[in-house]
């Protein structure tokens, strides 16, 4: 019996995995449970009384913004990022496996982004999109162009500027995510399919692109999820309309009722909604692929 105790080093390590758990997922349930006050409910505990009444005010759009607003900028914007940094990193990391001149000095630029403070980046691309509007009203003002000294304001924008911010965010993770995995790829399995006849597209079609789906499921979670949630890339480089977490930072300052845990347990529970399906793709997937298999 005595050689079936677990030691005391397995408590310890247990009691603090138990609260690094609770430090990690303390603040997200607490702001869960105090969505869901009353009516009458503050900010803080005890509760006063049970209800969604926030969640209905939220969804009637009648608080301080246009919350569905912002929702359908930031949906829009993290789909769109995401879409661009599979595909980018995909092919990158396919291009990767073979040397060319400045590869080294490409990944580093890449790389820089995640050193450089956010909001250094956020300014910087600022920056870039007001000179390039300079550019634009002299070269109309020189030339004569009325239309375009008159109509134009700026480039900078939800899918320009902003899409660029968060672009320099998501990237060098897919990059790093997909290089990794190349590194490890079976080569031998290219050269079969080449000796069997298959052309270049055939070769990555069938053998590189399946066996690299999981991975590049990853990717498109970890550009989804972190242009979801950016703030400090998008602050100074989306324009006038802000995505839904500028927004949510906006109302930490002027809102003093639950509705803005609500619309934090809204935005916490797309991210859950997004890893869930792309696991239950992944599933669906593996099941089709082993039925093909025993078929």
């Amino acid at each position: 019996m005595d050689e079936d105790r677990r030691p005391l080093s397995f408590w310890l390590l247990g009691a603090f995995f138990l609260l690094f758990v609770v430090f990690l997922y303390g603040p997200t349930l607490t702001i869960l449970v105090l969505s869901f006050q009353g009516p009458e409910g503050g900010l803080t505990f005890p509760l006063r009384g049970v209800s969604t009444h926030w969640y209905e005010l939220l969804w009637r759009g009648s608080g301080v913004i246009d919350i569905w607003a912002s929702f359908r900028r930031s949906l829009w914007l993290g789909l769109v990022v995401m879409v661009l940094t599979t595909v980018i990193s995909l092919l990158a990391g396919y291009a990767f496996r073979r040397r060319f001149p400045g590869q080294g000095l490409l990944f580093n630029l890449t790389i820089a982004s995640l050193i450089v403070p956010s909001i250094v980046v956020s300014l910087g691309i600022a920056l870039e999109f007001r000179l390039l509007d300079d550019g634009v009203k002299a070269f109309a003002e020189e030339h004569g162009v009325e239309w375009l000294n008159e109509g134009y304001t700026t480039a900078m924008g939800l899918f320009t500027s902003g899409l660029g911010a968060h672009l320099t965010w998501t990237l060098p993770f897919g990059l790093l995510i997909m290089f990794a995995v190349f590194n490890r790829f079976p080569n031998d399995l290219e050269e079969a399919a080449r000796d069997l006849g298959a052309s270049p597209w055939q070769v990555f079609r069938h053998v590189v692109l399946p066996l690299v789906a999981p991975s590049l499921v990853g990717v498109a979670l970890f550009g989804f999820t972190l242009s979801w949630d950016e703030i400090a890339r998008t602050s100074q480089a989306i324009g006038d309309a802000n995505t839904l977490p500028l927004e949510l930072q906006g109302l930490t300052s002027t809102v003093t009722t639950p509705e803005i845990y609500a619309l934090g347990t809204v935005v916490t529970g797309v991210s859950v909604l997004v890893i869930a399906l792309a696991f239950l793709g992944v599933s669906v997937a593996k099941r089709r692929a082993a039925k093909r298999v025993l078929g």
